[in-house]
C-alpha cells in the first residue's frame, strides 16, 4: 500500500500512526471483548476514552478551568445555529465579522433567532484580505462578536485575536484550531469541526466559558442546550464515539509530537515554502490573498493559464499529490497543509510545482 499525500481541505488527511493504531484496535479494543463503536458511551470504558481526549486537548490547547469542553455532533454549522439560541435574547443584536464563505454561512444560521449585523464585510475586495479593525462597526450591547479565524474556501487568515470591547468573542476555529499557540481567555465561545486540524468528520468540539452557559438565551429543546450537554459531560444523547475516540488519538500524537508550540513550527515551515513556491514563480502561479492575511492552513492558488489546470491536477494525482482542486465558489488550486500534513508532502508539492513550470511555462 502506497499513501498520497492528500491536500483535501476536509475531511483532511489524518496521521498515518493514529490510522494504524485505529486499525488494530478495530475489531477488540482494549480486552473489551468488542469493537470502540459497539462498546456503551456510559460504560466505563469509553468513559475513559472520553475524559481523556478532554484532559489531552485541555492540555494541548491550555484551555483554563472556567471554560467546558463539548465534544458534539452536527459539525460547525450546527453550533452557529445553536449559539445564537444558547446566548442571545429573543430579538437582541449580534455582530459578524465576514471575511469569506464560512462567515457568509454563519451569518445565515444565526439570522432566523437573532438581529444579525454585519460588524465588517470583506466581500466588496473578493474576500481577499481582513477589514481593518478601525472600521469595524460593532453594536453596543451585543450578545456576542463572531469571526471565522480562519477561512478554508478563500484563504484568509486573521493573525491575532480581535479587540471587540465588552462582547464575548465567539470564533470558528475550524480550520487553523491548534495550529499554535492561543488564548483561549480572549474568547467567549470557540467552536471547531474536527476533520480538518484535529480528527475525523462527525465530531465538534465547542469550548465555552462556563458563565455565559447562565444567559437564558431563547426557547428551545434541552437537546439544543448547551448548558444540558455540559451538565451531562457532553452525553446527553449517544455521542459519535468513534469519531471521539480517534480524535483523542489525535490529540494524544500531537502532545507526542511536542504539542501546539512544535506544530506552530511546522506549520510556519510549510506555509513559507509553498508561498515562497508561488511568488517565486514568476506569474506562472499566483496567489491573490494579501500578504498579511495569508492562510497557513489553506492555500489556494491560480495557474497562468486556467488551460493547464486539468493537465496539473492529472499529473499531480499520479505523483500522489491528491485533491488539490481548487473549491468551486473559486476554481483554481488549493493546498490545505493543516497540522498532520508532514512537511514531506508540501516539499513534494513545491518540487512538483517547480517541474511542472519548467516543463509548461
Amino acid at each position: 500500500m502506497s499513501r498520497a499525500y492528500n491536500f483535501s481541505a476536509g475531511p483532511a488527511t489524518l496521521p498515518e500512526p493514529v490510522l494504524r493504531q485505529a486499525q488494530a484496535e478495530m475489531l477488540e479494543w482494549n480486552g473489551a471483548g468488542a469493537s470502540i463503536v459497539e462498546i456503551s458511551h456510559r460504560g466505563p470504558e469509553f468513559m475513559q476514552v472520553a475524559r481523556e481526549a478532554e484532559a489531552d486537548l485541555r492540555t494541548l490547547m491550555s484551555i483554563p478551568d472556567d471554560y467546558a469542553v463539548l465534544f458534539l455532533a452536527g459539525g460547525a454549522t450546527t453550533q452557529q445555529a445553536l449559539m445564537a439560541l444558547n446566548f442571545a435574547a429573543p430579538g437582541q443584536a449580534a455582530d459578524y465579522v465576514v471575511t469569506g464563505h464560512w462567515g457568509k454561512t454563519a451569518l445565515k444560521q444565526a439570522r432566523p433567532y437573532v438581529d444579525a449585523r454585519i460588524a465588517a464585510d470583506g466581500e466588496a475586495g473578493g474576500f481577499r484580505d481582513i477589514p481593518p479593525r478601525y472600521d469595524w462597526r460593532l453594536t453596543a450591547g451585543a450578545a456576542y462578536v463572531h469571526y471565522t479565524a480562519n477561512e478554508t474556501i478563500h484563504g484568509v487568515e486573521f493573525r491575532d485575536v480581535p479587540d471587540v470591547g465588552e462582547a464575548p468573542l465567539f470564533a470558528d476555529f475550524s480550520s487553523s484550531i491548534a495550529a499554535e499557540p492561543l488564548d483561549v481567555s480572549r474568547f467567549g465561545l470557540i467552536y471547531a469541526g474536527a476533520q480538518k486540524n484535529l480528527g475525523p468528520v462527525g465530531v465538534t468540539v465547542v469550548i465555552v466559558r462556563r458563565d455565559l452557559l447562565e444567559r437564558a438565551g431563547q426557547p428551545r429543546a434541552d437537546i439544543f442546550n448547551y448548558a444540558s450537554h455540559a451538565a451531562s459531560d457532553s452525553m446527553l444523547n449517544t455521542p459519535p464515539t468513534w469519531n471521539w475516540y480517534l480524535a483523542g488519538l489525535v490529540f494524544k500524537w500531537m502532545l507526542a509530537e511536542g504539542g501546539v508550540a512544535e506544530f506552530a513550527r511546522r506549520n510556519a515551515r510549510k506555509s513559507a515554502l509553498l508561498y515562497d513556491t508561488i511568488d517565486g514563480s514568476g506569474g506562472f502561479y499566483r496567489n491573490e490573498v494579501a500578504v498579511a492575511a495569508r492562510s497557513r492552513m489553506n492555500v489556494p492558488f491560480f495557474l497562468h493559464d486556467p488551460a493547464l489546470d486539468a493537465t496539473f491536477l492529472k499529473e499531480s494525482a499520479s505523483a500522489g499529490l491528491i485533491s488539490l482542486k481548487g473549491h468551486r465558489v473559486l476554481g483554481g488550486m488549493r493546498a490545505s497543509i493543516y497540522n498532520t500534513m508532514p512537511e514531506a508532502g508540501v516539499q513534494a508539492l513545491a518540487a512538483f510545482m517547480r517541474d511542472f513550470q519548467a516543463r509548461f511555462g
